[in-house]
C-alpha cells in the first residue's frame, strides 16, 4: 500500500489501461446491448458510478489476495500476468501451501462462476445481433452462436494441453488469443467507437439520451474525453499492446 514512485512510468500507465479494457468490458458491445434494456426513467450517470466503484472494489481485493500470496510462495520473480498467472503461477502456489488442493478447487470453481457469468454477458451482445441483424428469435440465436463459441473455444482450451507444443510469434494458442482480443480488437473497436460516437453520430445524441432520466453532471468532461482525449490513449494502449507482445517494449 506504500507508493513506489521509481517504479512509475509511462509503461505502467499504460498497461493499467490495457487492463482496465478487459476489466470493464470496454469495446465489446456489452454496455451498449445492456443499456439498450434500461428504462427511460433509468439514471445512466449513477449507473457508470456504480459500475465504477464496484469494478475497482473488487480489483483491490483480487491484488490483496493473489498477489501477496504468488511473492510469498513464489518471490517477487514468480509474479506474471494474463493466462500464465491462472493457469501456471497459481496451481504451483496452491500446490505449496497446506490444504492448497481444497483452496485450488474452490479458486476455479470461483473462475468456472466468473466465466459463464461474463460469457452471458458476451453473448448477450451476439445474440442480439443476430436477432436484429437476421431476424432469428433468441432461441435459435443464442443455440448458434453457443455452438461457435464451443468450436472456437476448443482451440485455445487446448493451449496448455495437448497443443502446447504449438505456439504463435511465440505465444501458445490461448495466450495468441488473449492478446489478439483484448490487445489488439478491443482497442481498434474502442477507437471506431469514439469516432463513431464523436464524429459521425455526435456527443449531442448521447447527451440527449443521457439527460432524459437525469442531469448530465459529466457532459462537457465526456465531450472532451470521447473526441480527444480518449482516441489517442486508446491508440497508445493498441501500440504499446503490440510492442510488449513481441518483446520490443516491456510493460
Amino acid at each position: 500500500l506504500i507508493p513506489d514512485f521509481s517504479k512509475f512510468s509511462v509503461n505502467m500507465i499504460l498497461a493499467a489501461m490495457g487492463q482496465m479494457f478487459y476489466s470493464m468490458s470496454l469495446a465489446m458491445g456489452i454496455m451498449i446491448t445492456y443499456g439498450s434494456y434500461l428504462r427511460k426513467q433509468d439514471d445512466l450517470e449513477k449507473s457508470v458510478s456504480q459500475i465504477e466503484l464496484f469494478d475497482t472494489g473488487i480489483a483491490v481485493l483480487a491484488g490483496f489476495m493473489i498477489i501477496p500470496a504468488v511473492v510469498a510462495f513464489n518471490g517477487v520473480d514468480g509474479l506474471s500476468s494474463g493466462p500464465g498467472l491462472m493457469f501456471v503461477t497459481l496451481p504451483q502456489v496452491f500446490d505449496s501451501m497446506p490444504f492448497g488442493q481444497f483452496v485450488g478447487i474452490i479458486f476455479f470453481l470461483l473462475v468456472l462462476f466468473a466465466a459463464l457469468t461474463s460469457s452471458i454477458s458476451i453473448m448477450e451482445a451476439l445474440v442480439s445481433t443476430v436477432c436484429d441483424q437476421f431476424g432469428l428469435s433468441r432461441t435459435k440465436s443464442s443455440v448458434l452462436i453457443f455452438l461457435w463459441g464451443v468450436i472456437v473455444g476448443l482451440i485455445p482450451s487446448l493451449g496448455f494441453g495437448a497443443w502446447s507444443h504449438i505456439t504463435i510469434f511465440g505465444m501458445d494458442l490461448l495466450t495468441f488469443m488473449d492478446f489478439v482480443t483484448n490487445s489488439i480488437l478491443m482497442p481498434i473497436g474502442a477507437l471506431l467507437t469514439c469516432a463513431f460516437v464523436g464524429y459521425f453520430l455526435g456527443v449531442k445524441e448521447i447527451a440527449d439520451e443521457v439527460e432524459l432520466s437525469s442531469k448530465f453532471r459529466r457532459k462537457k468532461l465526456y465531450i472532451v474525453m470521447v473526441k480527444y482525449v480518449a482516441p489517442v490513449f486508446i491508440l497508445a494502449i493498441l501500440i504499446s499492446s503490440v510492442l510488449s507482445a513481441f518483446g520490443w517494449v516491456t510493460l
